[in-house]
């Protein structure tokens, strides 16, 4: 009986608060955090510690100095869990390290998602500084299932992506037979067998998606628990359609089927509407639908010209007009001559069309993670929200302005996203935290000086007060440069479900 009683004390003593004070004397880490105030969202630790780091893990928390054969001094530095991002569209070598230098180690792109997947991933292996992964793709199937377009990788030349671009409105605006939507069925379960971690769902950018199909999709979540991670029908301050309308599509279909339902960006959705919204996926909440929703931190988005989103109307449900737009690759404020001259060839616009009190609403709400939304910046013209996302949080929202706390900035950009997985994933259960066991993805940062620098006309600045990244134990920022040659990004996959009924 004694031995049980000091096994199970031992195995306390492992897992609870004293467990820093005991472990580790006499070990040597791999790397050793030393002195910074480390912030665990999950159990709220905001104290002075040395965090020990080996095999890739949180191996101690202590209060005592740890011996490493690599010591970081990081004295007078906030010492997070790595940040977590569920919007990523930026699945490219420049992105990610970029995504890298604003705290970033992993990101995901769970709403426009890929397919196929298996294949994808396998293109990516070994050649991340960061954690990736990708959502099965309504979307990306979309193409496949309607004109046979592999859309699993990015285009490699001018004349690929200008096929794709003249596709794209038919494949978009061509309503799906009853047994299209059976074989798109088919195709989004095939990427969850290929291990994808959820799946991606823009409905605004199929305006052909009947309610029927998107139903369907969401009925897959249902009876796969996988995560749905929706762009809702409608973004629209004018009846019929409005923002609120196709927030209350998802969240019927979500309570009709059981899914497990995130809304993207929910300041760029609902415009000024976002309050009631907001209000609506609380009371979901409450009456036990599993709904979750993000925002970043900018006043504009950034979409393709050529998409849906500005089919006829678009000024009336947007409020705003040809001058609120940015075409990205120059920096240039639109007209009406520029913009039906620049909607017929590919390229994303910047929309200057939420306003700051939104954006504050959104951030500073409790039930609001933050995601970037960043789109590639292949083309070297993007929105700055790729790079500087996370700073801009802790910069401006944190120090300058007071909005949310600090804790509250590590946990929305941390353990909140990390935990809208960790039921279909179990693994990202050790992400977003700081605690013995969980994955050595640390974010280091001065909260003096932490800033976003990437802006609208140049927005591939890289973010500042940003000190070191460590993923997987592996440093990929140090001393705010990223480490040339630094690829211990892992794949973020499911395992396959239960096939279906």
């Amino acid at each position: 009986m004694r031995r049980v009683l000091l096994g199970v004390f031992l195995a306390a003593l492992a897992c609870g608060p004293l467990a820093g004070r005991f472990a580790g004397r006499g070990t040597t880490y791999d790397v050793v955090l030393a002195g910074g105030r480390v912030i665990d969202p999950a159990s709220g630790l905001d104290a002075v510690r040395d965090v020990g780091i080996s095999d890739g893990h949180i191996a101690a928390i202590a209060t005592r100095r740890l011996a490493g054969r690599d010591v970081i001094d990081v004295s007078g530095l906030v010492v997070a869990p790595g940040f977590v991002d569920l919007h990523a569209h930026g699945q490219d070598e420049t992105s990610r390290w970029l995504q890298a230098r604003d705290g970033v180690t992993t990101a995901l792109d769970m709403e426009a998602g890929v397919w196929p997947v298996a294949s994808w991933y396998a293109a990516q292996e070994g050649r991340s500084p960061i954690h990736y992964g990708a959502a099965a793709g309504h979307i990306p199937a979309r193409r496949k299932l309607k004109h046979d377009v592999d859309t699993g990788h990015p285009p490699t030349s001018s004349r690929e992506m200008q096929e794709r671009f003249v596709r794209e409105r038919a494949w978009a605006y061509d309503a799906a037979t009853p047994a299209e939507i059976d074989h798109l069925v088919e195709l989004l379960e095939t990427g969850l067998r290929e291990g994808a971690p959820g799946i991606g769902l823009g409905i605004q950018y199929t305006p052909a998606a009947g309610q029927d199909e998107v139903l369907r999709v969401f009925e897959l979540a249902g009876r796969t628990h996988a995560p749905i991670f929706v762009h809702t029908r409608w973004i629209s301050m004018s009846p019929p359609g409005t923002s609120i309308e196709g927030v209350q599509e998802v969240l019927a279909d979500a309570a009709a089927t059981g899914a497990t339902l995130h809304i993207m960006h929910v300041a760029s959705s609902g415009l000024r509407q976002t309050p009631v919204i907001l209000d609506l996926i609380d009371g979901a909440r409450q009456h036990g639908v599993d709904v979750s929703t993000e925002a970043y931190p900018y006043t504009a988005a950034s979409t393709s010209l050529a998409s849906a989103f500005f089919d006829p109307g678009w000024e009336k449900r947007l409020g705003i007009s040809y001058g609120d737009l940015q075409w990205a690759a120059t920096g240039e404020r639109l007209t009406r001559a520029s913009f039906e001259r620049y909607r017929k060839t590919p390229g994303n616009v910047i929309v200057h069309m939420i306003p700051e009190d939104v954006v504050t609403t959104a951030i500073a709400s409790p039930l609001v993670m933050i995601a970037s939304d960043g789109l590639p910046f292949r083309t070297g013209g993007e929105h700055p929200r790729g790079a500087g996302t996370f700073a801009r949080v802790l910069g401006r929202y944190v120090r300058e302005r007071g909005t949310i706390g600090l804790m509250d900035a590590v946990r929305k950009t941390s353990l909140m996203p990390a935990d809208r997985l960790a039921g279909y994933l179990p693994a990202m259960r050790r992400k977003g935290r700081l605690a013995v066991g969980a994955d050595a993805d640390v974010t280091v940062f001065d909260a003096a000086t932490v800033i976003d620098r990437a802006t609208y006309e140049k927005p591939m600045q890289p973010s500042e007060g940003i000190r070191h990244v460590l993923v997987n134990g592996t440093p990929v920022v140090r001393d705010g440069a990223p480490v040339s040659g630094a690829l211990p990004g892992r794949p973020v996959r499911a395992e396959a479900p239960e096939p279906s009924a």
